[in-house]
């Protein structure tokens, strides 16, 4: 199994079930090349964690794409996954973010976006809902809790080799079972420490938290950062630019540099490489 990935279960006595996400290895991915403060790497390392528990419900072909969007200085956090858990992210945030504290002071007011983009829909799906929480896990455990119309709780941490996040949901017959069940789960959930859910493997989370609990593992699913530079699509927008405004660009920089943050790639132009766009033969098809 690779280090990074979605590890769900269920708490078979109680009906509540779960998810622990470790995202090793696609994190630094994320991170690669890009200077976050602190503060901005974690809320994202948080919601790149929490889009995996979501995006590992996606039964068909498809991709979830979620929006935190704000006026603070952090003005957006975005993180996109697919079906088959390929996960990218990005934040974008000014220079004073490094001296705030807290999520309103670092969002401040602003919102959640949903989008589920799948084949046969004309227009992507969108859902949107206002940021109410302190953290970024209050701001989905509302979410959650609103949208499926059950409980859940969110337990995210961040560094810069790692994100984490456990996940529990109380399922419709839970008071049935156990009419304590919930409150006690969620109580010893509480007292997962940062540095055990970043560094721990997930079952020896739920060891430690659940070991008077019987837990059932479902099959852990990897969760990957697979996004190839695409040459070919960029070349494509170029020219839909035109001649004109690439080499109005070109006088001015030098160069033309566009950059894909969401995938987190650079591609860089000079002189002779805009005038091969518009000079080489062309394929009809």
């Amino acid at each position: 199994m690779s280090n990074s990935y979605i590890q769900r279960f269920l708490l078979e006595e109680l009906d509540i079930r779960g998810a622990v996400v470790k995202l090793d290895d696609v994190w630094q991915g994320i991170l690669e090349n890009r200077d976050y403060p602190a503060n901005v790497r974690d809320l994202l390392g948080a919601m790149s964690a929490i889009a995996s528990v979501i995006g590992g419900n996606l039964k068909q072909t498809g991709r979830l794409t979620i929006q935190l969007q704000g006026h603070g200085p952090v003005s957006l956090l975005v993180v996109d996954i697919n079906e088959a858990l390929n996960l990218r992210g990005y934040a974008k945030a000014a220079p004073e973010a490094a001296g705030q504290h807290g999520i309103a002071d670092l969002l401040g007011d602003g919102q959640l976006l949903l989008s589920l983009d799948m084949p046969g829909l004309r227009h992507p799906y969108q859902s949107y809902v206002p940021i109410e929480g302190d953290s970024v896990a209050e701001i989905f455990e509302h979410y959650l809790t609103q949208s499926e119309q059950q409980p859940a709780a969110l337990h995210t941490a961040a560094s810069e080799k790692a994100a984490a996040c456990l996940f529990l949901q109380k399922l419709p017959d839970a008071d049935k079972k156990d009419a304590d069940g919930w409150e006690r789960v969620t109580r010893l959930a509480s007292t997962i420490r940062p540095d055990e859910l970043l560094n721990l493997p997930a079952e020896e989370v739920l060891l430690r938290l659940f070991h008077q609990e019987t837990v059932r593992l479902l099959d852990a699913r990897e969760v990957t950062h697979e996004w190839p530079q695409d040459w070919d699509k960029v070349r494509d927008m170029l020219r839909s630019l035109g001649r004109a405004e690439l080499e109005a660009t070109l006088a001015e920089h030098g160069e033309v540099v566009i950059h894909d943050d969401l995938s987190n790639h650079e591609y860089r132009f000079n002189a002779d490489d805009i005038a091969a766009l518009f000079d080489e033969p062309r394929t009809l098809h």
